[in-house]
C-alpha cells in the first residue's frame, strides 16, 4: 500500500513514512493510491469479532510495512476495556464502542469512553502507540505540532504523555474552549507536553500549524510531525468504528445503515466516506454542523466558502467552531476523480482566502453517488435536543452529539437504521448542560475538580514566527 498527495506533486510513500510527516511536501494530504475493498466473505467473518481483532483486520489493509505480529501487539495494547472504561452504566467496556438505542432504528454509537471523554481518543491512543513503535525502530525523535478546537489537543496529549522520543506542541484558541477542556490540557505537567493558547480562533491556530509544516527547512530542522486529522493514520483508525457500528445496528450484511456525524474539520465523516468506498453498506453519510455551517452550505449549494475569523461564531458546541475544514480536501480529491491538478487550482483559491463553487460542474452531478446529505443546528436546537433526549430516553448527551441527533432526525429515512456518532461526554460542557437540564452533568469518578488543578500554558499572538521561536527554544 502506497500513499499519494491530493495535490499530486509529492512522491508516493508507505504508511510508516507518512505516519510521521503529516502534510505531504506539496501541501496536500495523503490518501491511498486506491481504496482497499472488503468482500462479502470478509464482512461475514468480521461481524462478531472483538474490537481489537476487527481493528487489526482493517488496519492490515492500510499498513503493510509493520509486521503483522507487531501490529497486532500495538492494536491489542490500544483497544482495552481499561483504556475505554468510561462507558455509560450498564454497558460493557469490553465492547469499546457500545451502541445505545434511543428508539427502534435510531442509535448512538458511544465513542467517548476513552481517557479524555471524546471520540478523538479512539484514533489518538492508537497513534501514540504507532508513533512510539516507529520512532523506536528508527532511533528517531519527533516534535508533534497540532491545533485543537477542544478535543483533539487533550486526546493527543494523553496519548503522547510520557512517550519517549516525543514532544507535543498544541495550539488552542485562547478562552474559546470549555473550562473542562482547558483543564484537561493545561493541567498536564509532563515535561514533553507544551500548550500554546493563541489569542485568536481555531482556524488561525490551524493556519499557523500549516505555515510551520510548509516551511520545509523549519519542519526538517525541528523534526515536526502531526497528530491532527490531517494525519492519515487517524483517519484510518476512525474507519474501524464505522464497521463496528454497522455490525451492531444490523442483523445481516444485506442491510444498509446511515451514519450522522457532527463535523467541523471533516475528519470523522471522511473516515465514513472511506468505509463506504471500501464496500461497507452505508446508505447515507449525514453531516451535521453548528452555526458555522460552511460544510452544510457546500453540500446544499456546491459553494465552499471558508469564513474569516471575524465571521466564525463562538458556539456551545465549540469543537465545531471551524470555518476551514482541513480534511475536506480529501473528499474533494475523490469527487473530482482524483485529478490533482483540479485540487491544486481549487485550493489555490482557498489558501488565498477565497472560495470555490462546483455547482453546475460535472463534479457536482456526481455528488449524490457519494451518499452525502447535511444539515445545521443552533444553540436553541442544542438545548431542546439535550432536554428531549434526557426526558424521553434518560440519556444525557453533549452539545455536539445533540447537533447530530437534531440533524439525524431531519434526514432519517423509513426502514434505514440511523446511527449518530457520539462525540464527547456531557461533563465537558457543563454550562450548556445546566442551561438545558437545570442540573450538573454526570462526571466519571476520578475527574472531579479537574478545573482547580494548576495549569501550565503559554499565551501567544496569532503569529507563526512567534510559535516558531517558542518551539525552537523548547527544543534547544
Amino acid at each position: 500500500m502506497r500513499y499519494i498527495s491530493t495535490r499530486g506533486n509529492a512522491p508516493a510513500e508507505r504508511f510508516c513514512d507518512i505516519l510521521l510527516g503529516g502534510l505531504a511536501p506539496d501541501g496536500g494530504l495523503y490518501l491511498p493510491e486506491s481504496y482497499p475493498r472488503v468482500s462479502a466473505a470478509e464482512l461475514a467473518e468480521w461481524r462478531d469479532l472483538p474490537y481489537a481483532t476487527l481493528a487489526l483486520r482493517i488496519l492490515q489493509k492500510f499498513v503493510d510495512d509493520i509486521p503483522a505480529c507487531d501490529l497486532k501487539s500495538i492494536v491489542d495494547r490500544t483497544y482495552t476495556a481499561q483504556t475505554y472504561r468510561w462507558c455509560r452504566p450498564g454497558r460493557d467496556a469490553a465492547d469499546i464502542t457500545p451502541l445505545t438505542t434511543l428508539e427502534a432504528g435510531f442509535h448512538l454509537l458511544e465513542l467517548s469512553n476513552g481517557p479524555t471523554l471524546a471520540f478523538k481518543d479512539m484514533a489518538m491512543q492508537l497513534l501514540g502507540n504507532l508513533f512510539e513503535y516507529v520512532l523506536d525502530r528508527r532511533h528517531e525523535t519527533i516534535n508533534i505540532l497540532g491545533a485543537t478546537s477542544g478535543d483533539t489537543g487533550s486526546a493527543a496529549e494523553y496519548a503522547m504523555r510520557g512517550k519517549h522520543g516525543v514532544r507535543v506542541f498544541m495550539l488552542s484558541p485562547h478562552g474559546r474552549m470549555s473550562d473542562f477542556q482547558r483543564a484537561q490540557m493545561y493541567s498536564l505537567q509532563d515535561a514533553n507536553i507544551f500548550n500554546i493558547a493563541v489569542t485568536a480562533m481555531f482556524d488561525d491556530c490551524q493556519d499557523i500549524v500549516k505555515a510551520l509544516f510548509n516551511d520545509a527547512a523549519f519542519k526538517a530542522g525541528h523534526k515536526l510531525g502531526a497528530v491532527n486529522s490531517i494525519n492519515w493514520a487517524r483517519v484510518a483508525a476512525q474507519v474501524i468504528y464505522y464497521f463496528k457500528g454497522y455490525f451492531a445496528a444490523t442483523s445481516g450484511n444485506d442491510e444498509q445503515v446511515s451514519f450522522c456525524v457532527p463535523s467541523g474539520n471533516f475528519g470523522n465523516i471522511c473516515a465514513g466516506h472511506i468505509a463506504r468506498q471500501m464496500g461497507l453498506p452505508i446508505r447515507r453519510l449525514v453531516l451535521a454542523t453548528n452555526e458555522n455551517d460552511v460544510l452544510d452550505e457546500f453540500f446544499r449549494t456546491g459553494m465552499y466558502r471558508p469564513r474569516a475569523t471575524a465571521e466564525t461564531h463562538v458556539t456551545s458546541s465549540p469543537s465545531m467552531d471551524i470555518s476551514k475544514a482541513s480534511n475536506f480536501e480529501r473528499f474533494i480529491f475523490d469527487l473530482v476523480g482524483r485529478e490533482a491538478a483540479v485540487v491544486r487550482e481549487l485550493w489555490r483559491n482557498v489558501d488565498a482566502g477565497g472560495a470555490f463553487d462546483l455547482a453546475g460542474t460535472p463534479y457536482w452531478q456526481l455528488l449524490p453517488t457519494f451518499g452525502f446529505v447535511s444539515g445545521a443546528s443552533s444553540h436553541a436546537d442544542r438545548l431542546a435536543t439535550i432536554r428531549e433526549v434526557w426526558q424521553k430516553h434518560g440519556v444525557m448527551i453533549d452539545t455536539h452529539t445533540a447537533d447530530g441527533v437534531k440533524v439525524a432526525r431531519e434526514r432519517r429515512e423509513a426502514g434505514v437504521p440511523m446511527v449518530v456518532l457520539e462525540t464527547a461526554q456531557p461533563a465537558k460542557f457543563a454550562e450548556t448542560i445546566r442551561a438545558a437540564l437545570g442540573r450538573e452533568p454526570v462526571r466519571p469518578a476520578g475527574l472531579e475538580g479537574i478545573e482547580t488543578l494548576p495549569q501550565r500554558v503559554a499565551v501567544l499572538a496569532p503569529d507563526a514566527e512567534a510559535v516558531k521561536a517558542f518551539v525552537a527554544e523548547a527544543c534547544a
